[in-house]
């Protein structure tokens, strides 16, 4: 399959606009399922669980997860492959598609099923949309802003979800938080196929369908386990399996890359310490972020006894900092490099959710909205560094792959946190003190970033003078079908030298 169009806005001094709109508009319906159906659970189960199958009602929110995780590697590799645009196209009709099924849905069994392909759909769109952006925007800083808007429309989606899908129950049944999906599915569409740029594959590579395989089932069995570890125990033979077998499959995917000429993930990609660096910041952001997410919503409807569409109004002053903060740190990064807007960020994080631990019974909800307001902010604000970070360090043609890499960490972190922070608000006797225990991981898990940031992730000024100072490649510099990606080594930084090797394999 060839793909080649000119990019967006190429000559004419500004940075496109309308590919954006396009993108986000498939990431903004990605990221509103993710949060939408969350209000929707209950009236859910009363229609089709009359036997209080609780099991089946959990598994309409937990499936999206575990399949949007375990294939979101293999969706970037496939992109990259056969082409980002093809890849998202395909992503955003299946997606429709599995919405409609979902809202006709006459059965939970048959929901469940849709909500899987979903996923499977879900993890298409987010690392080919990143990937399309880079294709788009051939100067660092407008691709940088344009990742901080794309981040912050994200953001917005999940803030919007539990309050629209509140509404949407409440006026129209539980299926109107499915068939929403459908305006913004088919307008991406539209809008893709018009104005999205549609870069060249690499050329003459296999998919590497060994690795394929055992790298779906690694990172389905890794979150299959702590989701149902959260339920039934990290003892249960069901998660222990799951777990022995996200090993020896994991140990068999690094084995396979390691061997093969042209892996689907290029082992050598991780010897750039602001890609292996970036990479589990995500993985430890969302751990605190998302559990301790998970952890006041409980606290708010189960705790403090609100209403579900006042819990997810009293969560507003942590979701709704996501789309301001995210274009802000996008901008900061075209500025400054990723390093700066990380440590930032994830400070304001971290002295959140120390504010987080006065929370109790009678704590008045106006002393919690500073709180979650700079958690929310703290968060929002770092992840167009990281994104930037991670997709700027890698090869141009392995775009895909490197951003499903991050996104993979990330949805393993939040089945992590949720899983995690859950289990000690159930398990706790007093609700309060599994929270703040909940609370001090979080702190833990952002303390964590900052040094891996400060530590791991390059200098803007140094990447730039090790760049400068570096000789000719002779033609390196080139991706396959013949395109300059010139602008991409420069933010590359250190790791050229490093990873030459790498991405000649990759």
């Amino acid at each position: 399959m060839q793909e080649s169009a000119p990019r967006a806005g190429a000559g004419t001094g500004r940075p496109p606009k309308l590919p954006l709109i396009a993108l986000c508009m498939g990431f903004f319906m990605v990221m509103l399922d993710a949060t939408i159906v969350t209000v929707a659970l209950p009236p859910i189960g009363n229609e089709f669980s009359s036997g209080g199958d609780l099991t089946g009602v959990q598994w309409v929110a937990d499936g999206y997860t575990v399949v949007f995780a375990g294939l979101l590697l293999s969706a970037g590799s496939i992109g990259d492959k056969l082409g980002s645009r093809s890849a998202f196209q395909a992503g955003l009709v299946l997606f429709v598609v599995a919405s409609a099924g979902c809202g006709i849905a006459p059965s939970l069994w048959f929901l469940v099923v849709m909500r899987l392909l979903q996923g499977l759909a879900a993890a298409l769109v987010v690392p080919t949309s990143l990937a399309l952006i880079h294709a788009s925007y051939d100067d660092k800083k407008d691709r940088a802003r344009a990742i901080g808007l794309w981040g912050g429309i994200g953001g917005l989606a999940a803030a919007s979800g539990p309050v629209l899908g509140g509404l949407l129950v409440a006026a129209f049944g539980w299926r109107a938080v499915f068939y929403v999906n459908l305006p913004f599915g088919a307008l991406g569409l539209v809008l893709t196929a018009r104005h999205v740029v549609a870069p060249r594959p690499a050329r003459g590579a296999a998919l590497d369908l060994p690795a394929q395989v055992l790298g779906v089932l690694t990172l389905v069995a890794v979150a299959f386990g702590i989701i149902e570890a959260g339920h039934t125990g990290w003892t249960d033979p069901a998660v222990l399996s799951s777990l022995a077998l996200f090993v020896l499959c994991g140990a068999g995917f690094l084995l396979v890359e390691k061997r093969t000429a042209d892996p689907m993930l290029p082992l050598g990609l991780f010897r750039n310490a602001t890609f292996s660096s970036a990479t589990a910041v995500g993985l430890f952001m969302n751990i605190g972020f998302y559990g301790q997410l998970f952890v006041v919503s409980f606290y708010f409807q189960q705790y403090r006894h609100y209403p579900v569409l006042w819990a997810g109004l009293a969560l507003l002053p942590q979701t709704a900092m996501a789309a301001v903060a995210s274009t802000l740190g996008g901008r900061m990064t075209a500025r400054t490099g990723p390093r700066a807007p990380m440590l930032l960020g994830l400070g304001l994080g971290a002295l959140g959710f120390v504010g987080l631990l006065l929370a109790g019974r009678s704590t008045p909800y106006p002393e919690l909205v500073l709180p979650l307001a700079v958690i929310g902010f703290g968060t929002a604000f770092t992840m167009p560094a990281a994104v930037a970070a991670v997709v700027e360090s890698a090869p141009a043609h392995r775009a895909g792959v490197a951003s499903g890499v991050l996104n993979a960490a990330r949805q393993v972190g939040s089945a992590v946190g949720v899983a995690l922070l859950g289990a000690l608000i159930t398990r706790t006797p007093d609700f309060v003190d599994g929270m703040r225990i909940g609370t001090v991981i979080s702190v833990a898990c952002f303390a964590a970033g900052i040094l891996l940031a400060a530590c791991g992730v390059e200098r803007a000024g140094r990447a730039e003078r090790v760049e400068r100072s570096r000789p000719s490649d002779g033609g390196l510099s080139r991706r396959p079908g013949g395109h300059p990606v010139d602008t991409i080594r420069k933010s590359a930084g250190r790791d050229c030298c490093r990873s030459r090797r790498g991405s000649r394999a990759g």
